[in-house]
């Protein structure tokens, strides 16, 4: 029993660094932005507040379960407006600045999805509902920054698979937490998350944009204004080529 408390406390400590260090990683990104647009100290730390923090207080305020976990402990809103002010102060240029930043956000994903499955699915939701809330936590916070700068959130598309790496992630976390292996299940969404996110960081995968369906031409029995101006290009055609049919449905 005493080893089990022991592996539970090293779980809770591990998750614990993982999420803090999501939560500086994400706020000086929300800095980043903050600088490319030009704003104040102000703008600074409410864009890495919201960047590190927006995902996990829109969970918490779906789940209606009491204030949101970044309000009741004090580490998370410190290390956050931290994060704004060491952006606000550093430029972030440095090729392995970038890339300490995105291995540490690549982690947070998988981390927070986890976090947010764990948190539906001890509220008594649905494996669907979880996953959803655990996609939320994820990505939440870097949909409201981006809104917040009047930008389409970039999970939208135009970005490399971001959203994808926490559906990945939430959707793991959920088979094996209802299976009974909660701790599996956190390594393995950490894991998979950072590892789906940074392959596609460097090979450049994304998800198809929207694809415009062509309707077969059967359909068209089925529009008879369609159908009229299709005979009518026929006859058209007929006509250049001297083509008049005995009967007036040969054309068709």
């Amino acid at each position: 029993m005493g080893q089990v408390n022991t592996e539970s406390e090293t779980l809770f400590e591990v998750i614990r660094f993982v999420d803090l260090a999501g939560v500086l990683a994400n706020a000086i990104l929300g800095g980043v932005a903050a600088r490319t647009a030009r704003l104040d100290i102000v703008g600074f730390v409410v864009l890495a507040i919201m960047s590190g923090l927006g995902g996990g207080m829109i969970r918490d305020t779906l789940l209606q379960q009491g204030s949101p976990a970044a309000l009741l402990d004090p580490a998370y809103l410190i290390i956050a407006i931290l994060g704004g002010v060491i952006a606000f102060f550093v430029t972030f240029n440095g090729r392995w600045t970038r890339r300490v930043l995105l291995l540490t956000d690549a982690l947070a994903v998988g981390c927070w999805a986890a976090v947010g499955v764990q948190k539906a699915l001890d509220a008594g939701l649905g494996w669907l509902p979880a996953i959803l809330l655990g996609m939320i936590t994820a990505v939440g916070g870097g949909m409201v920054r981006d809104i917040m700068l009047l930008k389409v959130p970039t999970i939208f598309g135009g970005n490399t698979l971001y959203a994808t790496s926490a559906l990945l992630a939430s959707t793991e976390m959920v088979i094996l937490s209802q299976l009974g292996f909660v701790a599996v299940g956190t390594g393995v969404a950490i894991l998979s998350g950072a590892a789906l996110s940074l392959l596609a960081k460097r090979y450049g995968w994304v998800l198809p944009t929207g694809y415009a369906l062509r309707i077969p031409k059967p359909i068209l029995l089925l529009n008879p204004r369609a159908w009229r101006q299709r005979q009518r290009r026929l006859d058209a055609r007929n006509a250049r080529n001297g083509n008049f049919p005995d009967d007036p449905g040969a054309s068709v």
